[in-house]
C-alpha cells in the first residue's frame, strides 16, 4: 500500500488524501500536492524497478492510489523517446527527442491524467464525474470511466471538432456543448457539479491529475539514459548520493493551455533530482497560440500573475484557455529557479511545423504538439536553446476521428452563450511557399556529392511544397539533368568530385538555354574573396550549410517564387 499525504500550498496542514475532499481542512484552499517519502521509494526502486514493465504503473509508489488496480489500465504510459535526427540535421542541434505520447490508448498524453485520476475515483467509491474539456482530456477520460464503470458529464466548446465530440459520446459519456469559450465551459461545469454534488476535475487543483504527468518526467530520465552515452551506474538512492545513471533533459519544451501538464513533469524532475537520481532539472520551455497566450504576455512584461484573455482567437481550439489563474504563478516560480521562457508562435508557423514534422520524421501531430515544435524552431533560431543542448519535446497527440455513421441522433445536448462583441483579428494565411510552389517553381535540382545533405534539403523543400525534385551527385551530372530537364531551380554545392560547383556554373552560363536558370549556391566551405568574386551576378543566393536554422534558404527560395 503507498504511503503519501496531502500537504497544502498556503498553509503547510498535511492530510489524508481523499477524491472527494477538495480543499484544505485547516484553511480550505484548493491549492494542494501529494508528499511522499522519497528514500524508502528509492530503496523499494532499487530492488524492483528493473523487474517491473515500461509503462505508467511502473512508478506506482509515487502515485496517489493506495492499491494498484490492474482491471483498469488500457496499456498507459511507457511511450517511444525518438531521436528526431533529420528535424536535428536541419536546425543545426543534434540531440532532439520526441516523446511520443501519440501511442497513448487514445493518442493523447491525457490518458496518464485520465489513468491515474479514475483509478483514485474506482479507489474511492464515486461513480459520477464532471469533466470540462477542449476534446482531449475528455476523450481520454470518457474511455477510462467506460472501463471503470464510472458515469461521465463532458462539457465542451462548440469550437472544439464534431469528431471529437462524436468519439467522446461513443465511450457512453453524456456531452453537453457549451457554445462559449473554454473558460466558459469550466464555470458551467463547476456549476453542474455543485448542484448535483459531483466529482469535478478541477485541472492543475486535482491532484490525482498532477500526479499522472510526472510519470513523463520519469520516462525521460530513464530512457534517456539509455538512448545517450553510457555512463558508469550506481545503485538506485544509495543515501540519496548516488545516481542511478538516469539523464535530464537541457531542455523540455511542451505547447500549453492551462499549464497543469508541466506543473506535474517539474515535479517528476524535482523528485528524481530529491533521490539523487538525476544531479539537476531541466529549464522549460512553454508554448502558448499568438491567440490565446496570457501567461506569455505576463511573462513578457515581467509579472507573476496573468491578465486573462477573455476573447481566444486561435484555430488551436485545446489551447484555448484564457485564464489559466494560479497556475501560471507556480510555473513562473519554476523557471524563475531553474531556467525557461514562455514563448507563443502564430497558428501559422504550428501549421507549417506540423507539415516540416510530418515530412522530416513521419510522425504527424494535432496541432498543439505543431505549437511546441515550432516554439522549437523559434527558440534555437534565436539563440536560447544552443546547438549542443539536449532537448525533449512533448508530441501530446494524434487525433483520431469516430465516424459519424456510429452514432445516432440527440448524442449531444447544447449550451448557447450570448455572442462577444470584440472583433477578432484577421488570421495570416500559410506559408506563400505552400500556396504557390507548385505553380512557379515546380521542378528543382539538388546538386551535391553527400546523400545526407541532398535528403535534408530534400525533405525542407518537400515540407513547404508539392515539388518535383532531381539529384545530382557531381557535377558531370548536374550539367546532365539541366540540360535535359530545364528546371526551375538549381541548390548547388561547390565542392563536388571531377567538376566542382564553379565549373558547373560556368557551363551553364554558357549555354543559352541554361544560363537562365536560378541558382542557389549552398557550401560548407569559407569562400575567399576571389571565389566570392567568381560567383558574383552568376547566383540568386550564397548559403553556407548548417544554416538552414536562420530561415535564410526558406526565404531565398520564397523571394525566387515571388518574383514576376
Amino acid at each position: 500500500m503507498n504511503h503519501f499525504v496531502i500537504r497544502c500550498l498556503d498553509c503547510g496542514y498535511e492530510a489524508p488524501y481523499s477524491p472527494s475532499s477538495a480543499e484544505c481542512p485547516r484553511c480550505s484552499s484548493q491549492w494542494r500536492e501529494a508528499r511522499y517519502d522519497l528514500e524508502r521509494v528509492a530503496k523499494i526502486w532499487q530492488r524492483e524497478l528493473a523487474c517491473r514493465p515500461f509503462e505508467l504503473w511502473r512508478y506506482r509508489e509515487l502515485l496517489p492510489v493506495r492499491n494498484l488496480n490492474p482491471t483498469l489500465t488500457l496499456g498507459e504510459g511507457g511511450t517511444p523517446l525518438i531521436p528526431a535526427v533529420n528535424l536535428g540535421m536541419m536546425l543545426g542541434c543534434p540531440n532532439i527527442y520526441i516523446k511520443d505520447e501519440r501511442q497513448g490508448p487514445t493518442s493523447s498524453f491525457k490518458d496518464r491524467q485520465a489513468a491515474v485520476t479514475i483509478a483514485a475515483l474506482k479507489e474511492a467509491g464515486i461513480t459520477e464525474m464532471v469533466v470540462a474539456s477542449t476534446g482531449n482530456v475528455a476523450i481520454s477520460y470518457s474511455a477510462y470511466a467506460a472501463r471503470a464503470g464510472i458515469k461521465l458529464w463532458a462539457f465542451v466548446t462548440s469550437l472544439v471538432p464534431a469528431v471529437k465530440m462524436r468519439e467522446i459520446a461513443l465511450y457512453g459519456s453524456q456531452v453537453i456543448k457549451v457554445t462559449g469559450s473554454y473558460d466558459q465551459a469550466k464555470q458551467v461545469a463547476a456549476e453542474f457539479a455543485r448542484q448535483r454534488n459531483l466529482y469535478l476535475d478541477r485541472g492543475a487543483r486535482t491532484i490525482p491529475s498532477v500526479e499522472a504527468m510526472k510519470t513523463i518526467a520519469y520516462e525521460i530520465a530513464e530512457q534517456l539514459a539509455t538512448l545517450r552515452a553510457p555512463q558508469p551506474k550506481a545503485a538506485f538512492g544509495q543515501n540519496n548520493h548516488r545516481s542511478p545513471g538516469w539523464l535530464s533533459p537541457d531542455w523540455y519544451i511542451q505547447a500549453i493551455s492551462g499549464g497543469m501538464g508541466p506543473l506535474g513533469i517539474a515535479k517528476g524532475f524535482s523528485e528524481l533530482q530529491q533521490m539523487g537520481f538525476i544531479d539537476r532539472q531541466p529549464a522549460m520551455a512553454l508554448i502558448q497560440a499568438e491567440g490565446c497566450a496570457p501567461m506569455v504576455h505576463a511573462w513578457q512584461q515581467g509579472k507573476n500573475t496573468a491578465d486573462p484573455v477573455t476573447s481566444p482567437f486561435t484555430h488551436i481550439e485545446t489551447l484555448a484557455t484564457g485564464d489559466p489563474g494560479r497556475t501560471y504563478t507556480l510555473l513562473h516560480n519554476l523557471l524563475k529557479q531553474h531556467g525557461g521562457v514562455f514563448e507563443s508562435v502564430s497558428d501559422e508557423e504550428a501549421f507549417r511545423a506540423m507539415h516540416v514534422l510530418a515530412k522530416m520524421e513521419g510522425i504527424s501531430v494535432e496541432p498543439a504538439t505543431g505549437v511546441a515544435f515550432a516554439g522549437l524552431f523559434k527558440l534555437i533560431r534565436n539563440g536560447v536553446i544552443k546547438s549542443t543542448d539536449v532537448v525533449v519535446v512533448n508530441c501530446s497527440g494524434h487525433t483520431l476521428p469516430a465516424e459519424p455513421f456510429l452514432l445516432g441522433e440527440n448524442w449531444a445536448s447544447s449550451i448557447v452563450f450570448p455572442a462577444r462583441t470584440e472583433t477578432p483579428q484577421p488570421e495570416g494565411l500559410l506559408a506563400a511557399l505552400n500556396r504557390v510552389a507548385p505553380a512557379r517553381f515546380p521542378r528543382v535540382v539538388i546538386a551535391d556529392d553527400s546523400e545526407e545533405a541532398r535528403r535534408l534539403i530534400r525533405r525542407i523543400l518537400q515540407s513547404q511544397g508539392n515539388f518535383t525534385l532531381f539529384e545530382a551527385k557531381d557535377g558531370r551530372e548536374t550539367l546532365e539533368i539541366c540540360r535535359r530537364e530545364m528546371p526551375d531551380l538549381l541548390i548547388l554545392d561547390l565542392m563536388m568530385p571531377e567538376m566542382d560547383g564553379f565549373a558547373v556554373l560556368d557551363a551553364l552560363r554558357h549555354e543559352n538555354q541554361t544560363a537562365n536558370i536560378p541558382v542557389i549556391v549552398s557550401t560548407a566551405k569559407e569562400l575567399t574573396a576571389d571565389e566570392k568574386r567568381r560567383l558574383l551576378g552568376q547566383i540568386q543566393a550564397l548559403m553556407q550549410k548548417g544554416d538552414f536554422l536562420s530561415d535564410e534558404f526558406l526565404e531565398e527560395v520564397r523571394s525566387l517564387l515571388n518574383l514576376e
